[in-house]
């Protein structure tokens, strides 16, 4: 067994043996150097985040050209969503949200006065369905549908008008036609890559024969992102995803936007980065971690979305889980001592890492996860320890996200920004916010401003927005197109 390391002139006494006042606050002076220094492959200095900025604005330009487009590794897919809410949307409105093991149908009432109603229920895709056939998963997911139309009373005869996020790679031909370019987040249907997911979503809907919906428009959850923040900031011009996965749209000129087909009279559109995949061709190598070489190797899509997996919810804690391991072997934390939960792959959720950060005294939040973990009276330094690896994944994710932001943001060049944010990362982990706020600052330029909106329910609300905007704009005398701010 190691020795313990002196502390404070005594051998290291397990937690327990400590009685630490309810004051007692985080200190990374206690932090083990030998941690600190296994970590530094998790900081990103500014400079190489600069190069990854330099490197991703490439990407978005090569992504962005008919010529450049098919060997770019960020596909810049054009959505066609050209029109933001303008506040004369008015009816009921359906929305379907598919982007991760649960799923949402929605229903959504705007009136006079920015009134505003929603009603929404969850269902659940079971494991066997994400990787079956696609048929069942579209099957499934309309006999949610019908269930739910039926139990609003709801007249099934009538078209309701729905907007479908679906939150996954796609290649867009036009508003309501749109092609999955690859699964992610788990997901593997067979018959579903390179098939218009609309007309898969309406072939089951047909097959019920009980309910008659009208599919108005399909996105991302990126563009339900700006949408939901733009029904009441018009200056919204950037969506942000931090969650399960992580992705962004912004607001593009047509003319640099040269595989768009649609509507040239009005200046703008939405542009669906994809940017998870961004690093797929090596741009990413010199900051990868052999944590991160690891679990690209095990997933369901190895060699792909490489940024995504450095950044999202679905690994995050996964990277911390199999850093603690590495340590551990090393004898650098537990006495080398592991629980068979904390060897088990997946097992370490990334809300755990969010409840780690969390902790202000006496390391209860830690010890309680650690508890679940099967780790049983940690030491001090081991606490502390742990909470400095989880500081520096969810840091580093943090900062990647920031250097696309700085990317978008430069590249637009708009003086004011606002851009709506959405994700149980960002949402749920203690100081995402405001890593990102200072890191974005320091990454762009002087003159432009920008403020980060936290998107009210934008995969639902903004798929519903799609939908009345697509209706209002069957009178012209309603649209309005992107502010030329």
């Amino acid at each position: 067994m190691r020795t313990k390391p002196e502390m404070m002139g005594q051998l290291r006494p397990a937690f327990s043996e400590l009685n630490i006042s309810e004051g007692f606050e985080f200190d990374t002076e206690i932090v083990t150097n030998e941690i600190k220094e296994d970590c530094k492959s998790l900081l990103l200095s500014n400079e190489q985040l600069t190069t990854l900025m330099k490197d991703m604005d490439g990407a978005i330009r090569n992504g962005l050209g008919k010529d450049t487009n098919p060997s770019s590794i960020v596909k810049c897919y054009v959505t066609y969503v050209q029109d933001l809410p303008n506040g004369t949307e008015r009816g009921k409105f359906l929305a379907l949200d598919l982007g991760g093991t649960n799923f949402r149908v929605l229903l959504i009432e705007l009136g006079e006065n920015n009134y505003f109603h929603m009603d929404s229920e969850i269902f659940k895709v079971p494991a066997h369905i994400q990787t079956g056939k696609g048929t069942e998963l579209f099957d499934h997911i309309a006999k949610c549908l019908a269930e739910f139309i039926k139990k609003h009373n709801l007249d099934s005869k009538k078209a309701l008008p729905l907007g479908f996020t679906f939150s996954f790679p796609l290649r867009q031909v036009g508003l309501t036609k749109g092609y999955l370019n690859s699964w992610t987040k788990g997901f593997n249907c067979s018959g579903v890559v390179d098939e218009d997911v609309v007309r898969l979503l309406k072939d089951a809907i047909k097959r019920r024969k009980d309910v008659e919906i009208d599919v108005c428009g399909i996105l991302n959850d990126t563009t339900g992102t700006i949408m939901s923040c733009a029904w009441k900031n018009p200056n919204t011009k950037i969506g942000l995803i931090v969650g399960t996965g992580c992705n962004a749209c912004y607001v593009e000129k047509v003319e640099n936007a040269e595989l768009f087909d649609g509507d040239k009279t009005k200046p703008h559109v939405i542009v669906n980065t994809e940017w998870g995949a961004f690093g797929d061709d090596g741009k990413l190598d010199a900051v990868r971690t052999k944590y991160d070489r690891e679990i690209d190797e095990d997933s369901l899509n190895p060699g792909q979305q490489r940024f995504e997996k450095m950044i999202s919810g679905m690994y995050m804690g996964e990277i911390v889980r199999l850093a603690i391991v590495d340590l551990a072997n090393q004898n650098k934390l537990f006495e080398g001592r592991l629980s068979e939960q904390m060897k088990t792959k997946g097992a370490f959720g990334t809300s755990y890492v969010s409840d780690i950060e969390s902790d202000k005294a006496n390391y209860k939040e830690t010890l309680k996860v650690l508890s679940e973990m099967g780790i049983n009276d940690p030491s001090l330094v081991d606490c502390a320890n742990v909470r400095y690896i989880c500081e520096c994944v969810s840091r580093r994710s943090a900062h990647l996200v920031s250097a696309g932001l700085a990317a978008l943001l430069n590249k637009m060049d708009e003086k004011s920004v606002t851009i709506g944010v959405d994700g149980s990362v960002y949402r749920f982990h203690p100081y995402f916010h405001k890593l990102m706020v200072e890191k974005t600052k320091q990454l762009t330029k002087s003159d432009i401003k920008f403020d980060l909106m936290l998107s009210e329910d934008g995969s639902g609300r903004g798929a519903a927005l799609v939908a009345a905007v697509a209706v209002r704009d069957e009178l012209p005398s309603m649209t309005n197109g992107f502010s030329a701010k």
